[in-house]
């Protein structure tokens, strides 16, 4: 792999491309998720707080690891968007930055205790696994499905008496992280195919794993409303209702206009789940 020149622009440069580097809104969206977990499981403050910094270098971890192994490909393309191919930042740099935040993010987890610590660090493995290879598979899903039902399980894990979390909050997980799979591919489809990735959504097409994404992201969010014990509650209402529209952007992320909207739509989706099931008082631990 040849490393890009380096560019002026001095170390705010290199930071600010650090950021983008980490995928910075799929990031934070993620550690947001698990932050609000944590503090719906009813962990205590420090732990809420050791939750968030360890899945965010974890996050961060696979962003670089991403845009490191990917260079290449990512320069065949005319990725303009990624730090690396703009000249912001090296790829060594990158792999520099990823393996210092892995091990980072194996340190904070397992200071949690093993079994939470383990959950999740299947995430950032899984994140891992696609980025070196799995992405190029029929198997791409897998990573997505196992990290993202993990991770409530473990954050439910890290709770005072170690609980297990409840069968709905990692079934709802897994089809969540299937669907913002299939709806983040989505936009390269092309300039994948081009560079030899051909992961599910490829061998689906983009109208299939359109729909495919869509109906995960409803079952995800009505098993969120229906799974918890008891009636449904209006939180859980009001959120089917708020549902729709990122599931409708989701299902017509087979067509050019709205690829670049279905990532986002399950990200935000996935984030106000979230917010209802705390709002909502759901026992998830």
């Amino acid at each position: 792999m040849t490393d890009v020149p380096r560019t002026a622009g001095g170390p705010l440069r290199t930071l600010r491309a650090l950021a983008l580097a980490t995928h910075l809104g799929p990031a934070l969206a993620v550690t947001t998720v698990a932050t609000l977990l944590a503090v719906a499981a009813g962990l205590p403050g420090a732990r809420v707080a050791l939750v968030c910094v360890a899945v965010l270098a974890g996050q961060a971890s696979i962003g670089w690891s991403n845009d490191w192994l990917d260079a290449d490909r990512d320069r065949a393309v005319a990725r303009a968007d990624k730090p690396v191919v703009q000249g912001a930042v090296e790829p060594t740099r990158l792999r520099s930055a990823a393996l210092v935040a892995a091990a980072v993010a194996v340190v904070l987890s397992l200071l949690l205790g093993v079994l939470p610590g383990l959950l999740l660090l299947v995430l950032v493995a899984s994140g891992w696994a696609y980025n070196a290879g799995l992405k190029r598979t029929a198997a791409s899903l897998l990573p997505y499905v196992t990290g993202f039902g993990a991770l409530p399980a473990g954050v439910v894990a890290a709770a005072p008496g170690t609980p297990i979390a409840p069968w709905w909050l990692v079934t709802a997980g897994g089809a969540l992280g299937a669907a913002a799979h299939l709806a983040n591919v989505a936009p390269d489809l092309e300039d994948d195919l081009a560079t030899g990735v051909r992961g599910l959504p490829h061998r689906l097409g983009a109208r299939v794993s359109a729909l495919t994404a869509a109906l995960l992201l409803g079952a995800a969010s009505v098993v969120l409303v229906v799974g918890p014990d008891g009636p449904p509650t209006v939180a859980g209402w009001i959120g089917l209702g708020l549902a729709v529209p990122a599931v409708a952007i989701a299902a017509l992320a087979g067509t050019l206009r709205f690829r670049r909207l279905a990532f986002p739509a399950v990200m935000l989706l996935t984030v106000q789940d979230v917010v209802l099931l705390l709002l909502g008082g759901a026992a998830i631990s």
